[in-house]
């Protein structure tokens, strides 16, 4: 998701047979699946690109859930709760309310209007049908924010790998990159985002496994020690004035409201959005919601455990910690026999592959669906090939784009000092801002017009770029805030101001057919 964290070398051990078995147990997985996908066949853009819309429940909930926590659950939550306690919460309820509200908000009538709207495959591709834009400016300006933001969004997660691998088996940083990208790729190439989502439900029960027993397992340890972990980490917090079981100690409203304010990001996030997309019917929506929801309260409620418990733990144990983001990887070496140690560190890579696997492909697929093919059309004109045959050509260009993407975010990557978290936050914003009314409105208000959706996107991805220049204009409001605002305003006021810009027929009967089917059948 957010805060793609790079794992940092503040705690490090030796790595011994058992921890390579299980992470060359882990990788051969990925693979296997990516080989499986491959063969229940990739042939066409639309099997590449959302599975054929013929993906489950479970697979749908947990694939969104693990493509969306990655890293930041694992390493930056746990770190954030070990540093300050309690009042590093309200990030994470403000994503589980914006999941939650997603999921009812958007997703259904997504999966449906993006059918009927000519099959659209991607967001792009989506707003492109929806709004009639014969002009393609909105695929273009779209499908430009999702490659530029997600290709620095790749890179952080490649930097994660490279860290986590420098980190945990010494091995030098940029050989953590590519073996990072290099198990990612091939599982992408290949099975495309049938892959893609088999591995991120593989990768989310991992995760899930995880950030469940090491919480427990550090609980029952300081206990058989005689330690009432509440009791110590209340008294460690007076002896360094820290209130660590207070959700408001040391924060203000507006650091609370910025933080909640996270949840709105969901509403325009392409790679998690998309999972709606591709469900097998939205009948299946409540089943995933439930799921998704279920999946992520625990998780991330043994996230602030383990966080929390690390400070008791660390105290009892006199292990030093120089970057809190490590707890839980001390955590999990120290508690845990080399062999489950090894499955925790896999873990940690599965939270980090999950988001770049679903990034790729996202990108790729805008490249290819938003660009390729449309510059092919425009410059070949009519087509003189069959569809089967263009079919086979768009695929090899989605596979040929995800080598292309890693490249790139190799490079952006490359330097072993890159911190570029901030510009993660920046980008949960940017899309958050540019994409998250214009779904919204789309969905669910048929005045809406295309005009409308260009001033939405410019008018909330420019306020997140003015917002983060000006050093928020020293209000300390994450910039996510004047960026919904001033989308959704722009996206009102211009639809209103062009009322009579091509809502046709056509239009306003996709829109009420998609209301009738969303009925009918509910």
């Amino acid at each position: 998701m957010i805060l793609n964290s790079a794992v940092s070398t503040g705690f490090t051990f030796t790595a011994g047979w058992e921890q390579y078995i299980m992470m060359a147990v882990y990788f051969l997985i990925l693979i296997l699946i990516g080989y499986y996908a491959y063969k229940q066949s990739t042939s066409n853009l639309n099997e590449y690109m959302l599975g054929g819309r013929n993906i489950g429940p479970w697979v749908t909930a947990l694939s969104a859930g693990a493509s969306d926590m990655s890293g930041w659950m694992l390493m930056g939550l746990p770190g954030s709760m070990y540093s300050v306690g309690l009042s590093s919460i309200w990030i994470a309820i403000g994503l589980t309310i914006g999941a939650y509200v997603n999921y009812w908000v958007v997703a259904p009538r997504l999966r449906v209007y993006s059918e009927v709207s000519k099959d659209s495959i991607t967001l792009p591709d989506f707003f492109e049908n929806r709004f009639r834009d014969n002009r393609h400016i909105l695929k273009i300006v779209s499908g430009l924010v999702i490659v530029i933001f997600f290709a620095v969004y790749t890179a952080s997660g490649m930097v994660s790998g490279g860290k986590l691998f420098e980190s945990a088996f010494n091995l030098p940083y940029h050989w953590g990159l590519f073996v990072t990208a290099g198990v990612v790729v091939v599982y992408t190439f290949f099975g495309g985002y049938l892959a893609v989502s088999l591995t991120d439900f593989f990768q989310g029960t991992i995760m899930f496994i995880a950030i469940v027993l090491i919480p427990i397992v550090t609980w029952l340890n300081l206990t058989g020690q005689g330690v009432e972990p509440f009791v110590r980490i209340e008294e460690l917090g007076a002896l360094a004035d820290i209130n660590y079981l207070s959700f408001i100690s040391g924060v203000s409203i507006v650091t609370i409201l910025s933080n909640l304010a996270w949840g709105f990001g969901y509403f325009g996030q392409p790679h998690i959005i998309v999972r709606f997309m591709s469900i097998r019917s939205h009948k299946l929506i409540p089943q995933a919601r439930r799921i998704g929801i279920i999946w992520m309260s625990i998780a991330l409620v043994g996230a602030c455990l383990t966080g929390l418990l690390g400070i008791a733990f660390t105290d009892t144990t006199r292990h030093a910690v120089a970057d809190p983001e490590t707890i839980l990887i001390l955590m999990s070496q120290v508690l845990f026999h080399p062999l489950i140690g090894g499955f925790f560190l896999a873990a940690i890579l599965a939270a980090i592959m999950s988001t770049i696997s679903s990034q790729l492909l996202v990108t790729s697929s805008s490249l290819v669906q938003d660009f390729y093919r449309m510059i092919r059309t425009k410059v070949i004109g009519k087509e003189t090939k069959s569809d089967e045959e263009l079919d086979k050509q768009f695929v090899l260009m989605g596979r040929l784009s995800v080598i292309l993407v890693a490249i790139v975010a190799i490079i952006i990557a490359w330097d072993d000092e890159s911190v570029i978290l901030n510009i993660v936050a920046n980008a949960w914003a940017g899309f958050g801002a540019a994409f998250g009314p214009l779904v919204v409105l789309s969905l669910h208000w048929k005045g809406m017009t295309r005009s409308g959706a260009v001033a939405a996107i410019l008018g909330g991805a420019g306020t997140v770029v003015i917002w983060i220049a000006a050093g928020g204009f020293g209000t300390g409001l994450y910039e996510i805030i004047p960026g919904v605002i001033v989308s959704t305003l722009a996206a009102v006021i211009v639809s209103k101001m062009t009322q009579g810009e091509g809502i046709t027929q056509e239009i306003e009967a996709e829109f009420d057919e998609t209301t009738r089917i969303l009925k009918e059948e509910k």
